[in-house]
């Protein structure tokens, strides 16, 4: 049967103390919903529907373009009436699963065992094993392992308080029975909201089969609600995907000093030190190093590769056996070329490096072509921005350039061309010459340092 996911995400999240609607709020650098919204994708379901109240355009701007239906559900009168406003959107006989757009960490694994559990029931409820049970709705069993029903802990009796089993939210409806058992809820309780959770007592007095699949893993289930809460979950996301990377062969220094913040792959007996960030996609070859407190982004890095502490990727594309930094700054558009070295203080834009060529020391290289083998030396700078338009620079085979040097673009240095120390190259360079500019050296001999005056 077809599937309709429908994440509810109308919520404001008063605790969260911000102007923003609580499930656009961040985790390893992405909305929270976007997490929920990847997972359910990845189910390939026929249709997901999200529910937006609180701050609707925000997170209809922020997840626009995904093939979403947004649903409003301008008053939040409960969990319940928030899925009575899909009715009109879904497709008609399809299931539904029902997740939450800030319980973003619910694996795509736990989802299937629901869905495959599921079959042969009416609804078929997510639920857990708290460490502490308090606040949640218990799960109520019969003697055959149904559920017969969900008491919350207000209406529990003594015995009932002491069930374990806890109500995650989450459950699957089968399609046929949908439209009854969701309309049938009502609001005859004291907070007069629709309770999602009362379709359970309507399957059970239809006679309906109600089961329950237990979560592996209750912290998969860990809501957010406050900042401190996000915080939490957002730790636990590191140590799922710290986990993950060290499974597959990945040596971290500490796992609990690493962020990734989007898709991390990675080749066989990568290491990888404390505190580096990883945002977007980046790919590391075999063999690859990433030394302490680097942050890369949407990079590929490959074989062999080198990437010493301090050191800023972004939008790169990093060849085998180079090595960059410590402290260096790679900005997009940059190519690195089979055995470059990019070293200290040097930054990079627009770049493409040749095989073997080095930028050892302080040194800004952008909108630049640079051939194989060439030797920048320290405090080169190219100066590639006239204040209006930016210029390139044409630095050919077997170049060296000595220390201080400017290269004024456009500009080109031919093949084989050295470069005297503190230069300011304007023209183009003759193959296998020397070029250089400089002014006269003069000594002033009556000329006295200046010293500092006395405050008497």
């Amino acid at each position: 049967m077809p599937l309709s996911i429908i994440i509810l995400a109308a919520g404001q999240g008063k605790r969260m103390q911000s102007n923003r609607a609580k499930v656009i709020h961040q985790l390893a650098g992405m909305p929270m919903l976007q997490h929920v919204v990847d997972t359910s994708k990845a189910l390939d379901p026929d249709q997901i529907i999200v529910v937006v109240g609180y701050g609707s355009d925000q997170v209809r701007e922020v997840m626009e373009d995904q093939e979403l239906c947004f649903v409003e559900q301008s008053e939040q009168k409960g969990t319940g009436h928030a899925v009575q406003q899909c009715l009109a959107e879904l497709h008609e006989g399809n299931d539904v699963l029902v997740l939450y757009g800030d319980v973003p960490l619910i694996s795509i694994a736990t989802i299937r065992n629901l869905l495959e559990e599921a079959k042969g029931s009416a609804l078929n409820i997510l639920s857990f094993l708290p460490e502490n049970a308090q606040g949640y709705g218990r799960i109520l069993r019969q003697d055959d392992g149904s559920v017969c029903a969900i008491v919350e802990e207000k209406d529990a009796t003594s015995a009932e308080k002491k069930i374990r089993e806890s109500n995650s939210g989450i459950l699957f409806i089968e399609g046929s029975e949908l439209t009854r058992l969701i309309g049938g809820i009502e609001n005859n309780n004291a907070q007069t909201e629709y309770y999602l959770t009362d379709v359970v007592k309507l399957a059970v007095q239809e006679g309906l089969k109600v089961s329950a699949t237990l979560c592996a893993d209750a912290a998969e289930l860990s809501g957010v609600n406050n900042q401190q809460q996000l915080a939490d979950v957002e730790s636990r996301y590191r140590q799922i995907q710290a986990s993950r990377l060290m499974m597959q062969g990945v040596k971290l220094y500490d796992p609990m000093r690493i962020d990734i913040r989007g898709e991390l792959q990675t080749g066989s007996d990568v290491e990888i030190d404390v505190n580096c960030v990883f945002e977007g996609t980046v790919t590391l070859g075999d063999r690859v190093h990433i030394g302490a407190n680097c942050v890369i982004r949407d990079t590929a890095i490959d074989s062999d590769s080198l990437v010493l502490p301090m050191t800023s990727i972004d939008q790169a594309i990093i060849g085998r056996q180079v090595s960059i930094g410590p402290f260096a700054r790679i900005r997009p558009g940059t190519e690195c070329a089979d055995g470059v070295k990019i070293g200290n203080f040097v930054e990079t834009k627009k770049a493409s490096i040749g095989a073997g060529s080095k930028v050892s020391h302080l040194s800004y290289i952008g909108d630049t072509q640079m051939g194989s083998e060439v030797n920048i030396g320290a405090g080169t700078i190219i100066c590639n921005y006239d204040g209006v338009n930016k210029h390139q620079t044409i630095i050919e085979n077997g170049v060296f350039i000595g220390s201080g040097t400017q290269l004024v673009a456009p500009v080109t240095i031919a093949e084989g061309s050295t470069i005297g120390a503190g230069s300011t190259i304007t023209r183009d360079t003759p193959e296998h010459k020397l070029s250089l500019s400089r002014s006269k050296q003069v000594t002033i001999n009556d000329w006295k340092r200046p010293v500092r005056k006395s405050r008497d």
